[in-house]
């Protein structure tokens, strides 16, 4: 034994210097075949669903196991719980192994499964780590404004990679009582697994509906499972997406056949991860709720301003044309008319601003410079009591640079603020006109903000222009 007492320290030491478990075994294998002078070794796990692995052995052949055969076996514990056995074969010389090297073999067991514990929790502690920080990746993606089959398919995605599992699958419950698969992730197409229905009444169903998951060792010989994909996948989870105590759906987690089984950490860990993706679905489904309604409001306040302002323009312009009547001059009742023709023109232009209007929904930030023209405008509308009358001419948004555009906005925030101070005005009109020309022939863009306030001199009316070349 003192021969033998430096390779053991070492191969002990050797044994507690990692933390990964895999490898931890594979010392402890490597180390039980070279202090006994054994050809094979190999290390069988108990419970082989506990770490997801089953054996661990030195490499070359099999371990022979016939009759007469030089063997020593001594079993691992791991606080109190036999983790497996490690068994030797093929001693050098073809002589049995000798009762120095059963000591040196339980004492190799002995700081095995301590070192075994310690890569335990510290593969626990990673594995919980990730979880969570996946966890938290998907709350974060899910309160950005993603779509609901883009939030679905963000859950099932994190969860497939987390899980190490060949695909992550989102069920939702349907109206008879089934379930139906509505995202997936796999690496290969999920096209074929999209649509599959689980048969109401299946005893699945049973157990995800009383809140309890659902963990499967073999998808494809399990007489639960009773989908057409089945067949392809081995070990698998189903577990209930559950919040504010209603099932919205399931999160499934299969793995390919023949892949290891899911552990006890895993389970739990994963179970963890659907309680809190399903709070974040219906976190981020309250907030897409509010988001519409308040697109629907906005809707409601531009429809509001449209009626009012078509009205009154058409009344003005009714007005105009029935002076027409009582005219008799040819000249007056031409200028008549071309005041008219002017104000339809007018309303259309703003009933088109205000279609456009309509169609962005206010969460979202314009990317064009129409849709920043009528935010600003909207924003002095508090002040002003109304919004003002903005009107373009010319394809705003694909002629006017950015550089351009931003200098337009400037302008446009000095010229409301302007107006907005200014006491007595009642009514602003914003022109944005990409058809004009500058003196020297270049194509430019033209501002003019108009607005009805008193003037220091007593007069009616005060416009500012703006403008810059394309």
């Amino acid at each position: 034994m003192t021969d033998h007492l430096p390779p053991l320290l070492e191969a002990v030491l050797g044994v507690g210097t990692d933390l990964e478990l895999r490898t931890t075994l594979q010392h402890i294998v490597d180390s039980a075949a070279e202090l006994t002078g054994a050809r094979y070794a190999v290390l069988g796990t108990t419970n082989p669903g506990q770490d997801g692995l089953t054996e661990i052995r030195t490499p070359g052949d099999a371990v022979p196991r016939s009759p007469g055969a030089p063997a020593l076996s001594v079993p691992i514990h791991v606080h109190e719980e036999t983790f497996g056995e490690l068994h030797l074969a093929g001693k050098r010389g073809e002589v049995p192994f000798s009762a120095e090297d059963e000591q040196l073999l339980h004492v190799l067991a002995a700081q095995a499964g301590i070192a075994i514990g310690n890569a335990r929790l510290y593969e626990a502690a990673r594995q919980r780590e990730r979880w969570i920080e996946g966890a938290a990746a998907v709350t974060t993606a899910l309160l950005t404004g993603e779509q609901a089959a883009d939030a679905l398919e963000t859950v099932a995605e994190r969860a497939r990679i987390l899980a190490d599992a060949s695909a992550g699958i989102i069920l939702e419950p349907t109206e008879d009582g089934g379930m139906e698969i509505v995202a997936a992730s796999t690496h290969q197409d999920p096209g074929d697994i999209l649509g599959t229905t689980i048969e109401p009444g299946s005893p699945v169903l049973v157990q995800l509906l009383g809140g309890e998951p659902v963990f499967i060792d073999d998808s494809a010989t399990d007489p639960r499972m009773t989908t057409h994909v089945r067949h392809r996948f081995g070990p698998s989870m189903m577990l209930p997406l559950r919040a504010e105590d209603r099932l919205i759906g399931t999160l499934a987690l299969p793995r390919a056949r023949g892949d290891r089984p899911y552990t006890s950490v895993e389970r739990l860990l994963a179970t963890q991860f659907a309680s809190q993706a399903a709070l974040a679905l219906v976190l981020a489904d309250a907030q897409h709720r509010r988001a519409r309604l308040a697109v629907y409001e906005d809707r409601d306040r531009i429809a509001r301003d449209l009626h009012d302002l078509v009205v009154q323009r058409l009344f003005a312009t009714g007005m105009m044309l029935e002076s027409t009547q009582r005219k008799g001059p040819v000249d007056a009742v031409h200028a008549t008319l071309g005041r008219a023709v002017d104000e339809l023109q007018s309303t259309i232009q703003e009933v088109r601003t205000a279609i456009y209007a309509l169609q962005q929904p206010p969460a979202e930030a314009p990317t064009g410079l129409r849709g920043k023209v009528l935010r600003e405008t909207s924003a002095s509308a508090a002040v002003l009591g109304r919004s003002p009358s903005t009107r373009f001419t010319g394809p705003v948004d694909s002629r006017v640079p950015d550089r351009t555009a931003g200098h337009l906005l400037t302008a446009l925030r000095r010229a409301l603020t302007g107006a907005t101070q200014r006491p007595g005005v009642s009514h602003v009109e914003v022109v944005i006109d990409v058809t004009t020309k500058l003196p020297d022939g270049r194509d430019a863009v033209r501002l003019t903000v108009s607005d009805d306030g008193p003037t220091k001199d007593g007069s009616t009316g005060t416009t500012v222009s703006w403008q810059a070349p394309l």
